[in-house]
């Protein structure tokens, strides 16, 4: 189950990162609002967590885009503010629950794990997409007969990809979600990684490739 963070306290939204991730969630973190748009029409996720103090759009005007531009993904807003009047604005622009800080984890994990059973979906054990299928809990990679292990680097670009085949997935987008926001790595380290996925695609005899998109990201492909 996928669940994008919407905070620009890093260490608070790798700290809710953390949480959900040892409840077993899939977890992405952004820290602004521009970004919290993006991911959220770009990929599926069962959970929006969303801060409204945040640089260049704040979370009501997130919640307001993404309901108007028909993104039904259940909101759980996560704020400072407090008054009765910030949380019914939250509401009324389209969120799904409120939450303030400081909060308590299991208060937290109890409401994630309300809003997700109220979309009806199950935990998916498996990512497939052709003749692929990642298994989400071990990081296993198989196609036909054959397998191999991805590290932990190499199945957070694969999960990325698989989330959403059509999409050109920039290297902004990979270097934000799989090393952090706060993080050195530059796109060296993409394309290295990039790299390793191709190596293991080549030897599974997928029919799967990781297409260059000049100046903007990869996308997956399949060959004949």
């Amino acid at each position: 189950m996928n669940i994008l963070i919407a905070e620009d306290e890093v260490s608070l939204a790798n700290a809710v990162k953390q949480i959900l991730e040892q409840q077993g969630y899939f977890a992405d973190a952004v820290n602004d609002g521009l970004s919290a748009i993006e991911y959220a029409k770009a990929m599926e996720y069962n959970l929006i967590i969303l801060d409204v103090m945040m640089p260049k759009l704040d979370g009501f005007e997130v919640v307001r885009i993404l309901r108007k531009d028909g993104v039904h993904t259940p909101i759980l807003m996560l704020t400072a503010k407090t008054t009765i009047r910030d949380k019914v604005t939250g509401l009324n622009y389209g969120a799904d629950d409120y939450m303030t800080k400081p909060f308590d984890p299991e208060e937290l994990i109890a409401r994630v794990g309300a809003l997700t059973r109220r979309t009806g979906e199950v935990i998916v054990n498996r990512a497939q997409f052709a003749d692929l299928s990642l298994d989400m809990a071990s990081a296993e990679l198989t196609c036909g007969g054959e397998s191999v292990q991805l590290s932990h680097k190499e199945f957070g670009i694969l999960k990325i990809f698989l989330s959403n085949p059509k999409m050109i997935v920039t290297k902004n987008l990979l270097l934000d979600n799989v090393w952090g926001a706060d993080s050195d790595a530059t796109d060296n380290n993409v394309e290295v990684f990039i790299s390793f996925l191709r190596k293991k695609l080549k030897y599974l005899n997928s029919n799967v490739t990781i297409k260059n998109i000049q100046k903007i990201g990869y996308r997956l492909e399949v060959t004949d």
